[in-house]
C-alpha cells in the first residue's frame, strides 16, 4: 500500500509539473501610455498560448506560457514591436540585435520604433541627445522610421534606446 501511495504521489508530482507554465516578467519597457500597453498586448496576443500582464505603472511585462520556447516567441514579438526590457529568466531574452555595426557614422534611418504618442516622441528624441555627435533627428509621433544625423557610432543610438525600454532597427 506505501508503494502504491508513493508511485501515486509520483506521478501527481509529474503530472504537475509537466503542465506548470512558465512566466517571465520583462522590466524596463517604455509603457509611457495605454495604446504602448496595447501595443505589448497586440505583439503578444500575435503569438498562440501566451499571456502578457502589462503593468505600465511599473513599466514591466508579465509573460505566461506552456515553456520557454512559446515564451521566446511572445519575447520576440515584443521586440518586433519597438518594445525593449530586461527579462527574470536566462532561457528568455529580448533581441539586442539591431542590425548595427559599430560604425562612425554620419546619418542613420532607424526604423521599427514604437512611437504613439508625444511622450514616445519626448522619451526617444530625449534618449537620442545622450548619444555623443547626434545633432538631429526627424522623429515623430507615429512614423514608420526617423534618421538620426550628426557624426556619431550606429550602436550608440540603439543602446540609448534600450536603455529607454524601446528599440529599433537600422535601415
Amino acid at each position: 500500500m506505501k508503494t502504491l501511495f508513493t508511485a501515486v504521489l509520483a506521478f501527481a508530482v509529474l503530472a504537475f509539473t509537466a503542465h506548470a507554465d512558465l512566466t517571465v516578467k520583462v522590466s524596463d519597457v517604455h509603457l509611457c501610455c495605454g495604446k504602448c500597453v496595447n501595443g505589448v498586448k497586440k505583439a503578444v496576443a500575435t503569438v498562440p498560448g501566451v499571456t502578457a500582464e502589462v503593468d505600465q505603472d511599473g513599466g514591466s511585462v508579465s509573460l505566461t506560457g506552456a515553456d520557454a520556447a512559446t515564451v521566446q516567441k511572445a519575447a520576440d514579438a515584443i521586440t518586433e514591436a519597438g518594445y525593449y526590457g530586461t527579462t527574470t529568466d536566462a532561457t528568455v531574452k529580448l533581441s539586442s540585435a539591431t542590425g548595427a555595426k559599430g560604425a562612425k557614422v554620419t546619418t542613420l534611418t532607424v526604423t521599427g520604433v514604437h512611437l504613439c504618442c508625444g511622450k514616445c516622441v519626448k522619451a526617444v528624441t530625449d534618449a537620442l541627445g545622450t548619444v555623443p555627435g547626434v545633432t538631429g533627428n526627424t522623429v515623430t509621433k507615429g512614423a514608420k522610421s526617423f534618421d538620426v544625423t550628426g557624426d556619431f557610432t550606429d550602436s550608440d543610438v540603439f543602446a540609448a534606446l534600450q536603455k529607454i525600454g524601446l528599440t529599433g532597427k537600422a535601415q
